[in-house]
């Protein structure tokens, strides 16, 4: 039997099916605002499941949301969650919670009370705080695209970098097989189909070896949908150092709108690929992020020339350090 906080959180914010229940399941802002009031009100997330009447009489929720009505009906979901934790695990996906001491604390420091209450992930748990250069770009590239795609990786293996991306086809894939190919390490960051990827030949063998690591912030078995893969953008930008766009175009798809955003909030230096024929780069550079060309071939096969990373640290604006604290967590507060 898990314990008993663990069961609390995964009752009140997992799905345990794709099908839509009576109630939905706490979204990380819902969440994110009655865990605040559960601690300032000294109540563990598993108080509910023994004084769910003494909570809920003092529990008001400012935006009607949060009603005792829902959080009932999600707390007798028991058997769905016993049944979906037992399906999982036996693909070897785990859980990660806020409470835990291997939650990133990138993702506390950027979002607060709104990170996500669980992150579910397969692979290596040690990655996933490890930070590195996330690759990201267009599912539809050229040769070209692709041979800069697949040269990067390699380079950031060779000088001690973890690869981060969103694990779709394209530029994700292609980044993290490159690293892997060579025994690098790749996190990726996906927006659906957890489960399957965990499964997946393609992955499996990496994930055994241990360099390897797939989360999402999603229900693992969910399909695709927009509204998640343009979501979880910020997580790929929040758990790297740097990130490089190898192909966007302007206005259009979730590299287009994860940059741009990563630009507004100043989370991390961004990079893109220089010189390109992709509309999105040009204008990404003109809004402030910085290129990244290849060196000579003299300079590219030598396998002892740090390149990549004076390249990156010649951003010199300390980006992470600059970015706004939360307005209510501070990193003394534990969140659960």
């Amino acid at each position: 039997m898990i314990e008993e906080n663990r069961q609390a959180v995964l009752l009140l914010t997992s799905r345990f099916s794709s099908k839509k229940g009576v109630f939905e399941p706490l979204t990380p802002t819902e969440y994110g605002r009655f865990a605040l009031w559960l601690h300032e009100n000294n109540y563990q997330p598993e108080a509910l499941l023994r004084h769910f009447d003494e909570i809920t009489e003092k529990w008001i929720d400012p935006k009607n949301k949060i009603t005792a009505e829902r959080l009932q009906y999600l707390l007798d979901r028991g058997l769905a969650m016993s049944l979906a934790l037992e399906k999982w695990q036996s693909a070897g996906i785990w859980t990660l919670m806020r409470f835990d001491t291997d939650y990133p604390k990138q993702l506390k420091k950027h979002f607060g009370q709104n990170s996500p209450a669980i992150l579910y992930g397969v692979g290596n748990k040690s990655l996933v705080s490890k930070g590195g250069l996330s690759i990201i770009g267009s599912r539809h590239i050229d040769e070209g695209d692709c041979g800069y795609t697949e040269k990067i990786a390699k380079q950031a293996v060779l000088e001690g970098l973890n690869v981060v991306s969103g694990g779709a086809k394209g530029v994700d894939e292609t980044a993290m097989l490159a690293a892997l190919e060579i025994d690098g390490t790749a996190l990726g960051i996906l927006s659906n189909d957890l489960f399957r990827a965990a499964l997946s030949g393609k992955w499996r063998k990496h994930i055994r070896q241990h360099n390897l690591a797939l989360i999402s912030p999603y229900y693992p078995e969910a399909g695709f949908n927009t509204g998640n893969a343009m979501g979880r953008n910020k997580y790929i930008y929040c758990l790297s150092s740097y990130a490089l766009a190898v192909r966007s175009e302007e206005g259009k798809g979730g590299t287009w709108s994860g940059a741009k955003e990563n630009l507004k909030k100043e989370w991390i230096p961004l990079f893109v690929k220089s010189p390109s024929d992709a509309t999105g780069n040009k204008a990404l550079l003109e809004m402030g992020a910085q290129s990244l060309d290849l060196p000579s071939e003299k300079i590219q096969n030598n396998p002892e020339a740090e390149w990549l990373i004076k390249k990156l640290k010649s951003l010199k604006t300390d980006l992470n350090n600059s970015a706004k604290e939360p307005k209510i967590i501070t990193e003394q507060m534990e969140l659960f």
